[in-house]
């Protein structure tokens, strides 16, 4: 039963990592600034987000996938820590595929503790069990994951406080 989200969350980490190497220049000083670091270190700490993104996407898929559940998991809560310690900071997140600078308000920090929540819940699961069915409902689940941030972006949604 769990296939479709294993799927999923395997799938947003592996376009999650393609994006910090597609758009490094614009995601760099983003990574510097979320951390605190020197802006010199983003490059290092963006490739090293992909990395970790990319191994746990392929180890969801490997079975058992505990390492993948467990690494998506400090992964997406570091992503929430990050985006709770500049709450009402005007910023673009690099949450989304495209720019947009905005408040890091609740919703930028619930996307990611909702996939580290998410990441636990599969990760306490039996394995999970492979359908033909289980790609088209993960990929439903990533339309549906994109639409949420762009209705997310809209102005009646997005607030200047946190």
């Amino acid at each position: 039963m769990m296939a479709p989200v294993t799927l999923f969350l395997a799938l947003l980490l592996a376009v999650s990592a393609g994006h910090k190497l597609v758009d490094r220049a614009r995601l760099a000083p983003v990574a510097a600034r979320l951390t605190g670091a020197p802006a010199p270190l983003g490059p290092v700490l963006l490739l090293a987000a992909a990395a970790v993104e990319a191994l746990a996407a392929l180890s969801l898929l490997a079975a058992p996938a505990p390492v993948g559940g467990a690494l998506a998991a400090a992964l997406w809560t570091t992503y929430a820590l990050a985006l709770w310690r500049r709450r009402g900071e005007r910023l673009d997140c690099g949450c989304d595929l495209v720019r947009r600078e905005r408040p890091v308000a609740a919703a930028a920090i619930l996307r990611p503790a909702a996939l580290a929540a998410l990441s636990l819940v599969q990760l306490a699961m039996p394995g999970p069990v492979w359908t033909a069915e289980a790609p088209f409902a993960a990929l439903a689940l990533l339309a549906l994951w994109f639409a949420a941030a762009e209705l997310s972006a809209l102005p009646q949604f997005v607030r200047n406080k946190p």
